[in-house]
């Protein structure tokens, strides 16, 4: 499957792969109580968050069940990390992908992870060729569940507490598009 050309370059970001450089910059996200509430890892040591790093670089091809594209979300003009944006290739049989995105919350609510998050979806249909992608949230994540929909993804879902996450049940939303959808909507291409 074609590879995307890095960077991606939206009207305020660049969505490229990580670098080691960005080690500081993500440990500053993911080590934060708050970032890490809806999320199934807890807030990351600065070792756990070099380790991670270190399975980011480089970018995976996409070419298999399981492959991940995960990528920074760099602020144009400053180059600072606002966050991670990520395409799971879920099933090249039946061409599902997953997107999901983690926004440091001094930058959220500006609309940078829906700008980042629209760049995945013509990367999984345009690029990769994909049929169908879904993003799952945390039942309690309001902010994540409204960005899936203003991205034109219909909730397709709302499991009850269908998982033991941090000690407690949660329920899940699942949300998706379909390639013609998008391609049909004011959200994607044409």
């Amino acid at each position: 499957m074609p590879r995307p050309w890095y960077p991606i370059e939206t009207e305020r970001l660049l969505i490229r792969p990580f670098e080691e450089a960005d080690l500081e910059d993500l440990f500053a996200i993911q080590n934060r109580p708050d970032v890490a509430r809806y999320l199934y890892w807890a807030p990351r040591s600065r070792e756990e968050v070099r380790q991670v790093l270190s399975e980011r670089i480089p970018p995976p091809g996409m070419d298999a069940d399981g492959d991940v594209l995960d990528l920074a979300a760099v602020l144009r003009g400053s180059g600072v990390l606002v966050g991670s944006l990520v395409l799971f290739l879920r099933s090249v049989d039946q061409g599902q992908g997953e997107i999901g995105f983690v926004i440091h919350p001094a930058y959220q609510g500006q609309g940078l992870a829906a700008e980042g998050a629209r760049e995945l979806l013509k990367v999984g249909f345009d690029g990769l060729g994909l049929h169908r992608i879904y993003g799952r949230c945390d039942g309690r994540n309001a902010a994540s569940a409204k960005l899936m929909e203003r991205l034109g993804m219909r909730r397709e879902a709302h499991l009850i507490e269908n998982e033991m996450v941090k000690g407690e049940w949660t329920d899940e939303l699942i949300f998706a598009v379909l390639q013609t959808e998008w391609g049909a909507s004011s959200h994607g291409p044409g």
